[in-house]
């Protein structure tokens, strides 16, 4: 039987990457699994995104994020992130969905967990004994929970504005993501109404974006609907309603920018304890170990529903403390 990996990864984003690169720099047998393409959400991120921190603060592995830009673009990231994977020469499996992660307790050899994957050469697995999640939350949408919400023209994500030149619009939201694609979709000549169930935009808008989309709702270019809540969505319209009164919007697309959670019921089923409420695994933070020995947490799926408390910048460094946690387990192991 093959000797069992020292560690498995679940997911390619930019801290699972950075894992990756801790645990070959400290000589340990691991593998990336990745359902998609590589850093998938950035991939799935607005095309002419740019990110809201600076490249320094991007950076994996000691790799310099080079840009001439004082804040880079999604292109530059997707460029970053393939060039750190092949200046470490990184053990990624793309396209291999991780479909279930089992305790075994431990084998021979040392295995904990049995990860299976499905791919296109069929169904796999792989004995380790350790696993990384660091599959984000950019895949599951918060859903509405209104009659029409799965209709063809209805995304919870928005790539670009030019497909909607000249067509009705309705941006539901109001948040960073709302208020960038509003803005886009007016400049590319779309007529769009953002929606929102607050009073106001949110308090976290970027100071760049807020004068912005707030002088585009004043002057009338952004027609804005504030405390109002979407209660049905149909070919060709949106039914919103207020307090006092119900309107039905005109919409060619609609896009639902509500946010984002993360899935975890993979977590779940291993034996990791998940609280209801905030969707928080029940985790060590200085390690990153949840209550399963073995299997840790990095990136933004430790924050539960609060995605904004990790970002890159502060979820690159999970992996150093994963690895070093594996490292020093292992040595004290031995010493004994």
């Amino acid at each position: 039987m093959t000797p069992p990996l020292d560690l498995v990864i679940v997911g390619a984003g930019p801290s699972g990457l950075a894992t990756a690169i801790a645990a070959q720099q400290a000589g340990l047998g691991y593998e990336v699994l990745e359902k998609g393409a590589l850093v998938n959400s950035i991939f799935h991120f607005p095309r002419h995104m740019t990110f809201f921190t600076t490249a320094d603060l991007l950076e994996v592995g000691g790799l310099p994020f080079v840009t001439p830009f004082e804040k880079p673009t999604q292109a530059e990231g997707l460029k970053y992130y393939r060039k750190a994977t092949e200046a470490h020469g990184l053990k990624v499996a793309l396209g291999e969905e991780v479909t279930a992660v089992r305790a075994i307790g431990e084998s021979d050899g040392g295995a904990r967990f049995v990860v299976q994957t499905r791919g296109k050469e069929g169904t796999g697995s792989r004995r380790t004994r350790n696993v990384v999640f660091a599959t984000g939350y950019y895949d599951n949408p918060n859903l509405i929970d209104v009659p029409g919400e799965d209709l063809p023209h209805v995304s919870h994500y928005y790539t670009e504005a030019h497909p909607y030149f000249r067509k009705k619009v309705v941006v539901v939201g109001g948040k960073n993501s709302a208020a960038i694609a509003a803005l886009e979709l007016h400049r590319a000549g779309a007529e769009v109404t953002l929606v929102h169930r607050r009073p106001r935009l949110a308090d976290s808008i970027k100071y760049w974006i807020r004068p912005d989309i707030e002088n585009r709702i004043k002057e009338g270019s952004i027609a804005a609907r504030f405390g109002t809540c979407v209660k049905g969505i149909r070919p060709s319209t949106v039914l919103v309603a207020t307090a006092f009164e119900t309107e039905e919007l005109p919409a060619d697309q609609v896009f639902l920018l509500t946010g984002y959670h993360p899935d975890t019921r993979m977590l779940a089923a291993a034996g990791v304890h998940v609280d209801e409420t905030t969707l928080v695994p029940q985790h060590d933070p200085a390690t990153l170990e949840t209550n399963v020995p073995g299997l840790f947490l990095a990136g933004a799926l430790a924050s539960g529903k609060q995605t904004s408390r990790i970002f890159i910048e502060n979820g690159r460094f999970h992996g150093e403390a994963i690895v070093a946690a594996i490292t020093g387990r292992a040595l004290a192991s031995s010493r004994e």
